[in-house]
């Protein structure tokens, strides 16, 4: 069991690496302007990847039938195969009418994104099989095989290289992962039925994720298009500097709520998870610190071009992740003493969150929209704690 838990972690330390890490040499390897687009396909692929994560995946490790595993893990990769081609295809006609830097990229994005869904869908699978070793091993290859492809492009690459590359050098993983998960739904059945009946449980899973995350993520590629995709580079520079601390949120999220549930009383549980909420909040504003007075060398070495730009938002983004770190922690102490409390938290403050960071960009430019996140964040993990506050 200890195995497992170890196996799921590094799993999604690996998984979370490989994002920044592409994020960082994407950020090394173009001007500001160039990684900007393939800040806006990055933005567009991560809302796709988690509906799949929402509609698919959190259904899929749901099942506690071992007799149906093999089915329902065959279903899930083919409707993730078929939903994703149909996306693909869309995208590349998105990118065929916005056409420039921006339109190329997302043309490039059309075609991998099968690959690249897929590979990571496979994750749940395994997760589900209760094999997240092997779920390890080939987001380890992913790992691996993004950051030595993306390290050998030349300086200046465009951003639809990139983009391509980088959806390319998932082929290694998709293979391996396919072919360890092949044994556990060879001869099981395809059952896509499911996924287009109403009621089906990831459509609250899916409204959960639109209204938490998908909002804000959607609201960021709206300023690249509709403002300036300059924007959208400098903000998701910031963020990626974070990114170790969303390993540790997610963490807190996996593995947090059993153990919780072995505490006596919700007065113990709210102790707990404020403890572990201050602390991640003290990491988070260190981080911040250590980042802000990085030297400027230092700065490009991560993010190029971008260093400037994603250098102003470092104190906002460190703030924004502070409270997000109370927030998930109020959050994760009403889903394990009063589950059905979460859904009103996230659906008020995310839109509350996404009119901020509109509010911010009008009165601010990308600086504001930064403090607008952070203003959002603080109050939705406000809100959070004052509903705690309120359990019996």
């Amino acid at each position: 069991m200890k195995l497992r838990a170890l196996s799921s972690v590094l799993d999604q330390a690996a998984s979370s690496a490989t994002n920044i890490l592409v994020v960082v040499l994407a950020a090394r390897l173009s001007p500001a302007s160039d990684f900007a687009a393939f800040s806006m396909v990055y933005v567009a692929f991560s809302v796709l990847l988690g509906l799949n994560m929402a509609y698919v995946g959190q259904t899929v490790v749901l099942e506690r039938a071992a007799e149906r595993l093999g089915t329902v893990c065959r279903s899930a990769l083919a409707f993730t195969a078929a939903a994703a081609v149909a996306a693909g295809a869309a995208l590349a006609v998105v990118g065929l009418l916005l056409g420039g830097p921006v339109g190329t990229a997302f043309l490039a994005l059309g075609p991998v994104l099968p690959l690249v869904l897929l590979q990571d869908g496979l994750r749940y699978c395994f997760s589900a099989l209760h094999r997240p070793e092997r779920a390890l091993a080939a987001d380890a290859v992913r790992l691996a095989c993004a950051v030595a492809a993306l390290a050998v492009q030349p300086e200046g690459a465009s951003a639809g290289r990139l983009v391509l590359v980088w959806g390319l050098s998932a082929l290694p993983a998709l293979a391996l992962g396919l072919a360890l998960v092949w044994p556990s739904v060879r001869g099981a059945r395809t059952e896509l039925g499911p996924y287009l009946r109403r009621g089906h449980l990831g459509q609250r899973f899916v409204v959960e994720f639109a209204v938490g995350n998908g909002s804000s993520q959607l609201a960021v590629l709206g300023l690249g298009l509709f403002a300036t995709p300059l924007a959208v580079g400098a903000l998701r520079g910031a963020t990626t500097l974070f990114g170790p601390l969303n390993v540790l949120f997610n963490s807190a999220n996996a593995f947090a709520p059993p153990v919780l549930g072995r505490l006596r009383g919700g007065r113990a549980v709210a102790r707990a998870t404020l403890g572990l909420g201050l602390a991640l909040a003290a990491l988070a504003g260190g981080t911040a610190a250590a980042l802000y007075v990085l030297p400027e060398r230092w700065g490009r070495e991560l993010l190029g071009d971008t260093w400037p730009a994603a250098a102003e938002l470092l104190p906002a983004t460190g703030a924004q992740y502070a409270v997000m770190a109370l927030g998930t922690c109020g959050l994760l102490t009403l889903r394990v003493l009063a589950p059905k409390a979460t859904l009103s938290v996230q659906v008020v403050f995310s839109l509350l969150s996404v009119a901020f960071l509109l509010a911010g960009y009008a009165v601010g430019g990308v600086t504001g929209a930064a403090w607008g996140l952070a203003l959002g964040s603080a109050l939705k993990a406000a809100a959070a704690w004052l509903r705690v506050s309120r359990l019996p």
